[in-house]
């Protein structure tokens, strides 16, 4: 069956809308921000510092998740959409530069910055769109999409847990209405939506790769460095691996079964803009990490730092689980028993080497790919015989 045509949308020759050169060019800042994120936690070196390093991962999340909806809908090739979208880079670009200091001095340019980038998502998804459907999700929108951020304007003359507290109400809030508020009003191509968020993953997958240059910036070249920095990048590895086994596909494909309308539209913000949110925590706090072992190669984890890199590579796991029970209705084991191995790595992590911490979640990770291909191939020798 083909997919029915979204009127303006630039299409590949199979009629499918296909990620545009525009839309890789502003996640650049969302690279950039994604390591500001760890350089907040790596800065804060506790338990607030994960938990502030959080709720800036989710803040700008939602923006770049507000683009990917903006940019399926309307048309990149069109002058003004890309002056509104280089716009959107600067104020995210001031809001990265800011958000190692968001919850401290600077925090009122961090929320200045991140109202700008919100305002200018609303207002070209108003005057970009000639669907009358998608101008009244707008009109639903608008009012909590720029009244959630500017509320961070607030939280920026606050300190410790009042201001953590507003964040936390302001994100919650955005979250809630954002993902209900117009969202069947919104026109959807399946084919773009997933090729987006399956760029993303190896955006955010690089981060964690990132991660291992800045730790070694300072650190000399030892053997127990050079194996730390290899045993993290096979770690990214199998993480990309098994997303694009499997999940980049069954993603796609769910929401080509979908009825157009809300009901696609519910699953799209359930698998991506929700689901891919948690594996994204995972592998940014996988990637603090990362960077605290091959700086500190001979030593055990911290306390904060083993649950980041044992819990964060089991939360990416986990969101694994929760996408295929949401696409396909089926409960993978085999991720749920390598995201609870990972979980019951973190006491040894306390009193072993950082290094052989990393090597235990390597083999996790290439575990979970060999039961994959076994499956897989026992089911391409039964199938003829059925």
């Amino acid at each position: 069956m083909q997919p029915e045509p979204i009127p303006g949308l630039p299409r590949d020759g199979g009629g499918v809308k296909r990620v545009a050169p525009l839309e890789l060019f502003f996640d650049l800042v969302f690279v950039f921000a994604l390591t500001q994120v760890t350089a907040l936690m790596a800065n804060d070196e506790g338990w607030s510092g994960l938990g502030r390093g959080m709720l800036a991962l989710a803040a700008i999340w939602w923006a770049w998740a507000a683009y990917a909806w903006l940019t399926n809908e309307v048309d990149p090739r069109r002058t003004g959409v890309r002056l509104a979208v280089c716009a959107a880079m600067v104020a995210m670009l001031l809001a990265a530069l800011a958000l190692p200091g968001a919850f401290g001095d600077e925090a009122l340019l961090f929320a200045c910055s991140y109202l700008g980038v919100r305002v200018v998502h609303v207002g070209l998804f108003a005057a970009g769109s000639d669907s009358d459907d998608v101008r009244g999700a707008v009109r639903a929108l608008t009012p909590p999409a720029v009244a959630a951020p500017a509320a961070l304007i607030g939280a920026a003359f606050l300190e410790g847990w009042a201001q953590a507290a507003v964040w936390i109400a302001v994100l919650a809030f955005d979250y809630v209405t954002g993902g209900t508020r117009g969202i069947g009003g919104w026109r959807l191509s399946p084919g773009h939506f997933a090729e987006r968020h399956g760029l993303v993953v190896i955006i955010v997958l690089g981060e964690s790769i990132v991660s291992i240059g800045v730790g070694l910036a300072d650190a000399s070249l030892g053997a127990g460095e050079l194996l730390a920095a290899a045993l993290g990048v096979v770690i990214a590895a199998t993480m990309w691996w098994v997303y694009f086994e499997r999940a980049a596909e069954d993603g796609e494909a769910a929401l080509g079964r979908a009825r157009p309308g809300l009901e696609r539209n519910v699953l799209a913000r359930d698998i991506y803009s929700y689901l891919h949110l948690v594996m994204a925590a995972g592998i940014v706090l996988l990637a603090l990490g990362i960077k605290q072992s091959v700086a500190h190669v001979e030593e055990p984890f911290r306390a904060v730092d083993a649950l980041a890199a044992c819990g964060g590579t089991a939360l990416y796991l986990l969101g694994l689980v929760a996408f295929r029970i949401r696409t396909e209705g089926i409960r993978d084991g085999r991720l749920v028993a390598a995201a609870v191995a990972c979980l019951l790595l973190v006491a040894p992590a306390l009193v072993i080497a950082s290094a052989w911490t990393l090597a235990a979640l390597a083999a996790a990770g290439v575990a979970v790919i060999a039961t994959q291909h076994a499956q897989r191939a026992t089911q391409a020798r039964e199938r003829p015989s059925r």
